[in-house]
């Protein structure tokens, strides 16, 4: 080996990997406008000619911060809803184990807050958080809502509305801890809320049962 060489050298296949990995994170820190490729070359320890061999934009970086960073855990959400044929609280008792477990990452919950901060000058952000993330888990808890009123579990009403109530507290806890908890505000247990939350939501949409 010639002197001065590098003692290892990363595959360039794990590259790609690595970019994502530290423009996740940057992200999250800074926001998009803010995000600078120089900011997350260094991040991954490549050299910001590296990110253009992969990445054309930043904008093509988000997105594929979103399909290997985001998506598997979308996945997750709509495998147990796709699979799981009732009863509906059985259903919900599992929604809410895994939801928190997934909301509970500090990387989410600060690209969360820079969709919503930022989506007005960036909408194609928003348009792709909307279709790959926010639709598919909404339209899967929708479908399970409706599966569940069509078994009689449910009583009638909106589904979709429904859907959105279950997750919004949620939601609004991750907004919560990324925009007051660093200003000193108390935060939420997301495990203690989910669990109030879902079992307060079923005595309001189960059907009472029969006698």
């Amino acid at each position: 080996m010639p002197p001065g060489s590098p003692k290892f050298r990363r595959r360039k296949a794990e590259r790609p990997d690595e970019i994502v990995a530290a423009a996740l994170e940057i992200f999250a820190e800074k926001g998009f406008a803010a995000a600078r490729l120089d900011d997350i070359a260094a991040r991954a320890q490549v050299s910001k000619g590296a990110i253009y061999l992969y990445f054309a934009t930043k904008e093509d970086i988000f997105r594929a911060v979103v399909e290997q960073a985001v998506l598997p855990n979308v996945g997750m959400l709509r495998t147990l809803l796709a699979s799981h044929p009732g009863p509906f609280d059985d259903l919900v008792r599992r929604f809410s184990a895994l939801a928190p477990q997934l909301a509970a990452r500090p990387e989410m919950g600060g690209v969360i807050k820079m969709i919503i901060g930022e989506a007005r000058n960036f909408p194609e952000l928003a348009r792709v958080w909307h279709d790959q993330v926010v639709d598919p888990a909404l339209s899967g808890l929708t479908t399970a809502v409706e599966a569940a009123q069509a078994r009689g579990e449910v009583r009638p009403g909106d589904a979709r509305l429904y859907a959105l109530g279950l997750v919004a507290p949620l939601l609004v806890s991750v907004l919560w801890r990324e925009t007051f908890t660093p200003v000193g505000a108390e935060p939420f247990d997301l495990d203690a809320l989910a669990r109030q939350h879902f079992a307060t939501a079923m005595r309001g949409m189960l059907e009472p049962a029969p006698g």
